[in-house]
């Protein structure tokens, strides 16, 4: 199939189909959807007492439902024009979506495992609304959706109209910025630690509770089986239960760890980030396959993120902040997911971002702000104490115990207090804070859109304030500050920021 787009004549007027594939990748993928009418269909025709026409059902279904694909691909057709994208679809309401070059931030590529049998491909158009990708494309050949990312590109970037074949637009294939072997995908695993197998396993039997034989969530229930196997548990020796707890402990343990790794290889394989000149590019995947170009231009901040664990290790992850944020996943423009800090600065240094140096100086913060905000909760508490003395029968001695609620808080405060610091050196913003999650934002004070200055009631009687920095694609803010710390920092992030032109910024790359 021809998947050239040429902009005179009929064919132009009619626009492109999506490949032919897509229908066998999306039946496939649609069959979980399939299985409540099958099973609806064979309950209805009576068929469940011929089970010779059980088959016969299913594959009427089977074919009304890939009747339906293909009218919905026959009427679906895609044109690029100078100024935008136009999607067209619908069966019997037609609907047509522009989409401006303009608004048009990163074009990604991804495919699934049966995508990648049928060399096919997902196109994505992600915009700078926070909503994710605004049209997608699915399916294309592979070829048609790497020419496809490149002339958007060219239009964005203002070249010529005639879009470059795939020839001209390939890339020389160099040595990795970063790239992630098994060793790192084993480690970065054995951090993720996970154990949402259970939740997952607890979801199903929720769901298809009424095929079980007991009440999942009804621990008498597990005791009543144990005991029908002869087991009495009120005979088990003290120790045989502390080793029966000890080895489901390490049972959990090692579950844990695998999901962690498991998951790690299935999103993380084969992890690498090229340098090219439309940008970065980054590929991953084991079963799905994602290619995303993320121009140079649209880089806003860095995030170097780290833990109390992996830190003293030395590990470190970096992502960026660009103007098409995805809110829907935080990992979408992670560059490096573990890294050193020799590895991830250069990177940085690719988008103009730089490492703060010996000579920048990081403050903490006021230690009353994280007081006031523990204090926040003491009514709370002191309204729980008297429910508890006068509802629960229990004595006043016992409610105190409430009070280690604002205790720990105070506590943690004080561990963020410590984490914490500010600074700006006259060219780039830096924030750390967080003590699990630790995270240290530099951004470019030439990025900065917007500066505000915020107080809350209870702030305003500690005399602190807020520095909150506006900047396409995310924010980033300052606590504890004095007011008059807050302003002279305003006044000398605005004498670099305000003269900047954004929408050539932006357009660039």
């Amino acid at each position: 199939m021809n998947h050239a787009l040429p902009e005179t004549g009929d064919h132009a007027a009619a626009g492109e189909r999506l490949h032919p594939l897509g229908l066998i990748a999306g039946l496939i993928a649609g069959l979980p959807q399939l299985i409540f009418p099958m099973f609806a269909a064979v309950f209805g025709t009576g068929s469940r007492d011929q089970p010779e026409l059980i088959p016969i059902v299913i594959l009427a279904v089977l074919l009304i439902s890939l009747f339906f694909r293909w009218l919905a691909w026959l009427r679906f057709h895609y044109h690029v024009g100078e100024d935008d994208i136009r999607i067209e679809r619908g069966i019997l309401s037609r609907s047509a979506r522009s989409i401006p070059y303009d608004r048009i931030q990163d074009v990604s590529v991804e495919q699934k495992p049966l995508a990648r049998l049928l060399g096919i491909g997902e196109v994505k158009f992600e915009t700078g609304g926070g909503e994710g990708e605004d049209a997608k494309l699915s399916y294309v050949s592979l070829e048609e959706a790497e020419r496809l990312r490149e002339t958007v590109r060219a239009r964005k970037a203002g070249m010529v109209a005639q879009e470059a074949s795939a020839e001209e637009v390939a890339e020389v294939e160099t040595s990795p910025v970063f790239a992630m072997d098994t060793k790192r995908l084993v480690i970065l695993g054995i951090y993720s630690f996970s154990l949402v197998i259970f939740a997952v396993l607890g979801g199903v039997a929720q769901q298809f509770d009424f095929l079980l034989p007991f009440d999942w969530w009804d621990f008498k229930d597990w005791i009543g089986i144990a005991e029908e196997n002869g087991v009495d548990i009120t005979r088990i020796n003290r120790s045989v239960q502390i080793g029966g707890a000890i080895i489901a402990l390490t049972a959990l343990t090692v579950i844990g760890f695998a999901t962690g790794i498991v998951r790690t290889f299935l999103k993380e394989y084969g992890f690498r980030l090229d340098r090219t000149t439309k940008g970065f590019r980054r590929r991953r995947g084991l079963l799905t396959l994602t290619d995303v170009v993320m121009p140079v231009a649209r880089v806003q901040a860095a995030v170097v993120e780290t833990g109390p664990i992996r830190k003293r290790s030395g590990w470190h992850a970096l992502k960026f902040v660009s103007l098409a944020q995805e809110s829907k996943d935080e990992s979408h423009h992670m560059v490096a997911p573990l890294a050193h800090l020799d590895e991830i600065w250069p990177i940085a240094a690719e988008a103009g971002i730089g490492a703060p140096t010996a000579d920048t100086l990081m403050q903490r913060g006021r230690f009353t702000w994280w007081v006031a905000g523990s204090l926040l909760v003491l009514p709370v508490v002191f309204a729980a104490m008297a429910a508890v003395t006068l509802f629960a029968d229990a004595s006043p001695a016992k409610s105190l115990l409430l009070l280690l609620i604002p205790a720990a808080m105070l506590i943690i405060g004080a561990v963020e207090w410590r984490i914490y610091r500010h600074a700006d050196d006259g060219a780039q913003l830096y924030v750390r804070r967080g003590w699990w999650r630790q995270q240290l934002t530099v951004m470019p004070q030439v990025r900065v859109q917007s500066v505000e200055i915020a107080q809350s009631p209870l702030a305003h009687l500690a005399g602190l304030v807020s520095l909150r920095f506006g900047v396409a694609g995310g924010k980033l803010e300052m606590i504890a500050l004095s007011r008059e710390t807050a302003e002279a920092i305003r006044d000398r992030v605005l004498a670099v920021a305000a003269p900047v032109d954004f929408s050539e910024i932006n357009r660039r790359g």
